[in-house]
C-alpha cells in the first residue's frame, strides 16, 4: 500500500510540472537551426539530434509528455516562439539584451568562440585581431557578434544577416573581411570544408547556453532548473555534448 501511495505521489508531481511546462499535453522545444552546438536537423529524415534534443526528449520523459522540437532561423525566432506560446522551452544562449524579452534558466553548457581566418593571415591568437585595419565579420544578433559589439576597441565589426558558409567563403575570397567570428563548433566544420582557412587556437569567449521560457514564469523556471540540476549531475549533459561531437568546442558549465 505504501509503494502505491509513493507512485501516486511521483505521478502527480509529473503531472502538475508537466501543466506547468506546457498547456497542450505536448512538451514544444525549438532551437537556433544552424547552430550545432544546440541540435541538427537531418535533412532526409527531418529528425532532430544534439543536447537541445536529448535534453528536451529526457525532460518529456521525465514529465511524461511527447515532445516536439523544432529549429528555427534565428534568436529572434526562438524568443518569439516562447513569447507567442507556439513553444514552450527554448534554446538560446545568455546575452542581456535578449533577456529583457524572456527569462533564462541556468547556464548548462559553455561553447567556446574563436576566428577563422586565412591560412597565410598574420592573425595567430585572438588578440591580435582587434587592432586597426582588421575587418570581423560575424553573424548579425549571434551571441558573437553581440559580445564583441561590446568589446572590440580597435577592429571593425561588419554584422550580415543570416551567412552561409558559402557567403562566408566567398567574403574571404574577395578579401572584404581579414577574419569570421562565431562559435568554435562552426568554424572547426568550415575549416573541413575549406583548406584555405584555418581557425585560431584561443578563444575570445564562452558562449553561456540556456533555456528560454515566457517572461515572469518563475514556475516553468524553477522546473528547468532543477531539471538541469540533475541532468548536469547524472553526466546526461556531458553525455550529449559528447554524441554530438562537440568535445573540445563545448564544456559543461559548472
Amino acid at each position: 500500500m505504501r509503494i502505491r501511495y509513493v507512485l501516486a505521489i511521483v505521478f502527480l508531481a509529473a503531472v502538475c510540472q508537466a501543466q506547468v511546462l506546457t498547456s497542450t499535453g505536448t512538451l514544444r522545444a525549438v532551437f537556433l537551426q544552424t547552430n550545432p552546438v544546440q541540435g541538427r536537423t537531418d535533412p532526409k529524415t527531418g529528425v532532430v539530434s544534439g543536447p537541445a534534443a536529448d535534453l528536451t526528449r529526457e525532460l518529456g520523459r521525465q514529465l511524461g509528455v511527447p515532445v516536439s522540437i523544432k529549429g528555427v532561423a534565428g534568436a529572434g525566432a526562438v524568443i518569439d516562439s516562447v513569447r507567442n506560446h507556439s513553444a514552450d522551452i527554448g534554446f538560446l544562449a545568455f546575452d542581456p539584451s535578449r533577456a529583457v524579452d524572456v527569462d533564462f534558466t541556468q547556464v548548462y553548457a559553455l561553447s567556446w568562440s574563436s576566428y577563422i581566418v586565412p591560412v597565410s593571415s598574420p592573425l595567430h591568437a585572438v588578440a591580435d585581431a582587434d587592432r586597426k585595419g582588421i575587418r570581423i565579420g560575424a553573424a548579425k544578433g549571434d551571441s558573437p557578434q553581440l559580445y564583441l559589439s561590446r568589446n572590440l576597441r580597435n577592429a571593425e565589426l561588419n554584422a550580415y544577416a543570416n551567412p552561409t558558409p558559402e557567403d562566408i567563403f566567398q567574403k574571404f575570397a574577395e578579401s572584404e573581411i581579414d577574419a569570421w567570428a562565431a562559435n568554435r563548433q562552426r568554424l572547426l566544420e568550415m575549416a573541413r570544408i575549406s583548406s584555405a582557412l584555418r581557425v585560431l587556437p584561443d578563444n575570445y569567449f564562452a558562449v553561456q547556453q540556456a533555456m528560454v521560457v515566457p517572461k515572469g514564469d518563475r514556475a516553468a523556471l524553477d522546473t528547468l532548473n532543477r531539471f538541469l540540476d540533475k541532468a548536469r549531475a547524472s553526466g546526461l549533459i556531458k553525455m550529449a555534448i559528447d554524441r554530438a561531437g562537440l568535445t573540445g568546442a563545448v564544456d559543461v558549465a559548472p
